[in-house]
């Protein structure tokens, strides 16, 4: 087992490992920005070090203030959570070198697989259902219209690189085809530096289901089934289940078959997600997969009664997983909200400042992950999301009603919050008959007034 683990991430993640770490008696280093100097994952982990001003360039994104850190307090290996450098082959091949573990799969399976028009070739060529579109990067502009007339209108344009919705562009006709090219390429090569994009059939309304895949150094592979990820707002998900209301026992065999099908062409190793389409003829589509730990991991490991970030930790050790997939069975459902500083409207913004008053739920099925506290100062710096409230129950109708409960207790004072939307949602008519789809939100909001009293 690892001895000393440094945590390469901050916020909430950052002490969600270092929980996990404490209780197999591993050693822990957070690393943090000046802004980030009060944050609880530098108060509970063993040692603390400050990495660089509060810029994620010069702080998070700092590769070589990490590693420093790293070999200076005698860590022998780094999470890097989600987000950040946790999908950067370059810097999983630089722990390597420095003779570092790496908790995630090898750089090979992240280069591959975080190019997105290489994945989808990749798993096409695996077997796993794919959306029409383009076979690799688009190369001109006489491509690109070829190949949308050979798939039809609509279609999307997306970055092969990166996530979070940033180089995607919807297109319904030749205009906004090329209008649309030219944009998704400049919003790809600033975010991440690499303007490459690709061409994919437009599927109207479908869900957004991923399967949670986990693999050893063995070559075991094995999938925690899926999570219902269609409540979105700018491509940034808001709501999250395990399992989805609309997968049945068939349908969840044949997307985690499909998944460990697709793994197991790369002999992927370590904790990874495939995301799909769900078309409402109940056809599935690869999407892309992510290479590291999610965000909304907490439902699968409520559901399925697992601590997705040790198996992280014991496969990185060189453990074997111990178990296979008819071991595997879920109980109940789980419903994750993210707690993010600000409100949920239409064209809302983030709202950082001091949190005045703080009161986290409790009780049956309740679970809290968050790195704030009452007198903590959200930094304008990151990503909003500086909280995560998840509700298990038996079945779906009773983690509705925990859910509601917990909303209804949990209180934050001084600045603005996604719980009023929250709230509302709960009580919403489509979402607890689970009729909705990726574009339902936009259009929820456009016709809903949410209160911003909590």
């Amino acid at each position: 087992m690892l001895r000393r683990i440094l945590v390469a991430n901050r916020g909430e993640i950052a002490l969600r490992i270092i929980r996990a770490c404490r209780e197999l008696n591993i050693e822990t280093i957070a690393v943090y920005s000046e802004a980030d100097r009060d944050s609880l994952h530098t108060r509970w982990a063993d040692t603390s070090v400050c990495i660089g001003p509060a810029s994620s360039q010069k702080s998070y994104l700092n590769a070589q203030n990490i590693l420093a850190a790293a070999v200076a307090h005698g860590a022998d290996a780094i999470h890097p959570g989600y987000g950040y450098l946790s999908e950067s082959p370059m810097f999983a091949e630089i722990c390597e070198a420095h003779n570092l573990v790496f908790i995630g799969p090898t750089p090979q399976h992240i280069e591959l697989l975080g190019d997105k028009s290489k994945a989808k070739a990749t798993m096409r060529d695996a077997g796993v259902p794919v959306v029409p579109g383009s076979e690799g990067s688009i190369r001109d502009e006489a491509e690109l219209v070829r190949i949308a007339g050979e798939i039809g209108y609509p279609v999307m344009i997306k970055a092969s690189a990166g996530g979070g919705g940033k180089g995607m562009r919807l297109a319904r006709n030749k205009e906004e085809l090329l209008s649309g090219y030219n944009t998704a390429r400049a919003e790809a090569a600033a975010a991440f530096n690499n303007d490459a994009v690709y061409l994919e059939k437009f599927i109207e309304a479908p869900r957004h289901i991923e399967i949670q895949l986990f693999g050893d150094n063995f070559g075991n592979i094995v999938h925690f089934g899926e999570r219902e990820c269609s409540l979105q707002r700018r491509h940034q998900k808001l709501i999250e289940e395990c399992p989805s209301a609309v997968v049945d026992e068939t349908l969840r065999s044949q997307m985690g078959e499909a998944a460990v099908r697709g793994a197991k062409a790369v002999q992927y190793c370590n904790a990874g997600t495939m995301e799909f389409l769900l078309d409402n003829s109940g056809q599935f589509y690869f999407m892309e997969m992510n290479t590291r730990i999610q965000v909304e991991h907490p439902v699968t490991e409520m559901v399925y009664g697992i601590d997705l970030i040790k198996e992280q930790i014991r496969v990185a050790s060189g453990e074997a997983l111990g178990y296979e997939q008819a071991d595997i069975s879920p109980m109940g459902h789980a419903i994750e909200c993210r707690i993010n500083a600000e409100a949920v409207r239409m064209n809302s913004r983030p709202s950082p400042g001091m949190i005045q008053t703080l009161f986290v739920p409790g009780g049956c099925g309740i679970r809290w992950d968050s790195h704030a506290h009452q007198g903590y100062a959200i930094p304008p710096f990151y990503d909003s999301m500086f909280g995560k409230l998840i509700a298990w129950g038996a079945d779906r109708d009773e983690a509705i009603e925990r859910m509601k409960r917990a909303l209804a207790e949990l209180t934050v004072e001084g600045i603005e919050t996604s719980i009023p939307f929250h709230r509302a949602m709960m009580e919403d008519k489509a979402f607890r008959e689970a009729r909705f789809s990726t574009d339902f939100l936009e259009q929820w909001l456009e016709e809903t007034e949410l209160s911003t009293k909590e």
